[in-house]
């Protein structure tokens, strides 16, 4: 898949997100080594606690189908400013694919990269629980 497409493909999620009380749909588009792509969007929930962002969304849906190897992410945003994974994003990313690129989107489709260590520094991963 290209750049383009992926960008388009996690761009397009943001029709699908239910986002009833923040009113900020986010899209995503997880692409996999062997190209597979999973895509996700932000589900809400009246408890918030059980809300689960369109990163975690992609992430869960990806595993659950025997892939593990993740070699880039979109992250849509209708928002002026480039929509960035929040932390608890973040820490599951580097759970999984701690060389990520992060492809960031904005309102406009103009996009910012970003590798997951510049997003979380001095990060905790499974190595700290050898």
């Amino acid at each position: 898949m290209t750049r383009e497409e992926l960008k388009a493909a996690a761009a397009a999620m943001l029709d699908r997100a239910y986002c009833p009380y923040s009113h900020f749909p986010v899209g995503a588009a997880l692409e996999c080594a062997d190209g597979t792509v999973f895509t996700g969007c932000n589900i809400e929930n009246a408890a918030y606690s059980p809300t689960i962002c369109a990163e975690r969304t992609a992430v869960a849906k990806a595993v659950s189908e025997g892939h593990r190897d993740f070699v880039r992410i979109v992250v849509a945003g209708r928002c002026r400013d480039f929509c960035v994974p929040c932390a608890v994003c973040r820490q599951v990313l580097r759970e999984l694919a701690p060389d990520i690129e992060i492809i960031c989107l904005n309102g406009a489709g103009e996009e910012r990269v970003f590798t997951l260590p510049e997003l979380l520094p001095h990060s905790f991963g499974p190595e700290f629980l050898s």
